[in-house]
């Protein structure tokens, strides 16, 4: 076995905190010192990260979050994530003269979703007012953070595009004409004194559970959502079909429309309970993943071996291709979710994977829906190009494209929170004049066919690659953990647990094992392509391992050593014990605990 090595984890009995920003990690266990909980920790480190992480998430954007809740005893879904606006019809964008939903711009944006999940999270299950949880983010924006050079290099990238395309972009991020260099201090007044304001909406009520609503009123039906409203009557802007369009999102689509809880999704496996979200997102791949794999002795394979790579990479094949067939939002289409997790599925699925990579995308036929697995593989095969597709933070890619932020926090009763907020990057769209932030891009995941569980439907939820994840050991619950990145999220935090699990190794050395991921499945953002048979591999594999992978046909890209993932966790042993751990790669996650 190959040897690695690896930072120890952090250890606390007071409380945990990772996140991928080294202020927000601080924030949230700051809250914790104050008396806080993981609820209120979360929500004041996700407003955090807002701020210092704007190429990955915004206050535009959306989040679900998969909870436990002593006080309830309960694992829960927040589902954050909003759905397209009641003008966002197949029809009106073939008007348009489009193929695939854009990118960015205005037609690719669908109701931000983060803010009112935040809020539900903090009225429902935290103990803090919107005034103390919003503070820490009203400083940095007020007084300003160091500059990422992430951010400052995605700035430099876009400016010329935003001072000719999207001015009100330019004057935010280009304050006095100029890129803001890395590690400046660089402050969004704007977004500050919008933040503010709402802190004023609340307090005119009286009770903290009072204020959380006043606050959810003023930006879903108050000041905020009239500003977004205003500006997009208007807005006609440039995105990534070449031309310039409007948006279709009204107030009164924010206004109809509030965050909400459900049941998770559920799977076990060798004696672990992991908890996803439902199949609007792409939750339910993980657990598919789990249960082809238990056929397979992977306790017994070496975890930075090639035997083990070429197992979970095949098996992930074919959960993900049964992803683009079957999931989306179960409010529109029938999901048949338990006949994807049943054992016999899993066999049958499972006898495809031989000592060869796959070059096939392969779903599978459930019963009933044989029409839907048909009119899908044509839709693929003539709307689905081929070509590579990347994971847009790895530090060897383009800074253009936006990504997505996690937060794992646990606190000393218990209460656990695994949340992956993400959309209304600077990227996305032109910044709202008056507001300090953008609007999103996640409409981008619909397709423009009818009669697929993706097709774009005005009240749909877009079936989103966002996927935190809560583990609970012999029924208790144990392990928050999750990763930015994409389509690579899921396939990133199985290679994390299943060091864990089968391996015994500690949260920090499972993350600091070798990663790799496979784009072999359409990307789930514009333009959808995919690399069939694909495998990236970071270069500390080794060189025989990498040879073993290319003698079994797979595509292999090798990435530089500690390049790829960007993944946390956070573990509460049965003692009380506390355990967290953040990847080294990029250099910006972190872990701190007490």
């Amino acid at each position: 076995m190959t040897a690695f090595t690896t930072r120890p984890e952090i250890l606390g009995t007071f409380g945990v905190v990772t996140s991928t920003h080294w202020i927000a990690s601080a924030v949230g266990m700051s809250i914790l010192e104050k008396g806080g909980n993981a609820f209120d920790a979360a929500v004041a480190a996700g407003f955090v990260l807002q701020i210092v992480e704007p190429h990955l998430c915004g206050p535009g954007g959306d989040l679900p979050a998969v909870i436990y809740s002593k006080r309830k005893d309960k694992v829960e879904v927040i589902c954050a994530q909003g759905p397209a606006p009641a003008g966002a019809t197949i029809e009106h964008y073939a008007g348009e003269g489009l193929t695939l939903i854009p990118g960015d711009g205005l037609l690719a944006t669908v109701i931000p979703g983060s803010f009112d999940g935040w809020m539900l999270m903090l009225r429902d299950y935290g103990s803090m007012s919107v005034r103390e949880v919003l503070e820490p983010a009203i400083y940095y924006a007020g007084h300003g953070h160091p500059l990422l050079p992430g951010v400052s290099a995605t700035i430099k990238g876009l400016a010329s595009f935003f001072e000719k395309e999207w001015p009100t972009s330019y004057e935010t991020w280009l304050p006095g004409g100029s890129v803001p260099g890395a590690h400046a201090n660089f402050k969004n007044p704007v977004l500050a004194e919008t933040w503010k304001c709402v802190i004023a909406e609340a307090e005119t009520k009286h009770g903290r559970e009072t204020q959380v609503e006043a606050a959810r009123d003023a930006f879903y039906r108050g000041f905020i959502a009239e500003t977004i409203d205003n500006y997009l009557k208007t807005a006609e802007v440039m995105d990534a079909s070449g031309k310039r369009h409007k948006g279709v999102l009204t107030a009164n689509d924010m206004a109809s429309w509030s965050a909400t809880i459900e049941a998770p999704l559920t799977y076990d496996y060798h004696g672990w309970t992991i908890a996803k979200t439902g199949p609007w997102g792409q939750g339910p791949v993980f657990l598919q993943t789990l249960s082809i794999l238990k056929g397979f002795d992977l306790a017994a394979m070496d975890p930075a071996g090639a035997d083990f790579v070429h197992t979970v990479a095949e098996a992930m094949k074919l959960a993900f291709a049964d992803r683009e067939v079957y999931y989306g939002d179960p409010d529109f289409s029938e999901v048949p979710v338990a006949h994807l997790l049943s054992e016999a599925y899993a066999a049958e699925r499972r006898k495809l994977i031989s000592a060869d990579a796959s070059f096939d995308l392969r779903p599978g036929i459930v019963p009933d829906l044989e029409a839907q697995h048909d009119l899908t593989m044509t839709m693929l095969g003539a709307d689905s190009r081929t070509g590579t597709v990347y994971e847009p933070t790895m530090a060897h890619l383009s800074e253009k494209r936006g990504d997505t932020v996690h937060i794992d926090v646990i606190d000393r009763d218990g209460n656990m929170v695994s949340v992956t907020p993400s959309g209304g990057w600077l990227q996305s769209s032109p910044t709202v004049p008056g507001l300090g932030f953008c609007l999103n891009s996640r409409a981008q995941m619909f397709w423009l066919k009818s009669g697929l569980p993706t097709s774009l439907a005005p009240g749909k939820r877009p079936r989103t690659t966002l996927t935190p994840s809560l583990g609970l050991y012999e029924g208790r619950p144990t392990l928050a953990f999750g990763t930015p990145g994409g389509d690579q999220q899921e396939q990133w935090q199985l290679s994390l647990f299943l060091r864990h699990a089968h391996h015994k190794l500690n949260l920090q050395a499972a993350i600091d094992q070798p990663l790799f991921h496979t784009s072999h499945f359409p990307s789930s953002f514009y333009p959808r392509t995919r690399e069939p048979g694909s495998l990236m591999v970071e270069a500390n594999f080794g060189a025989d391992v990498l040879a073993a992978l290319a003698r079994q046909g797979h595509k292999l890209t090798v990435a530089d050593e500690w390049t790829i993932g960007r993944l946390t966790a956070a573990r509460r042993d049965a003692d009380g014990l506390m355990r967290a751990a953040a990847t080294p790669r990029l250099m910006q996650a972190y872990a701190v605990g007490r």
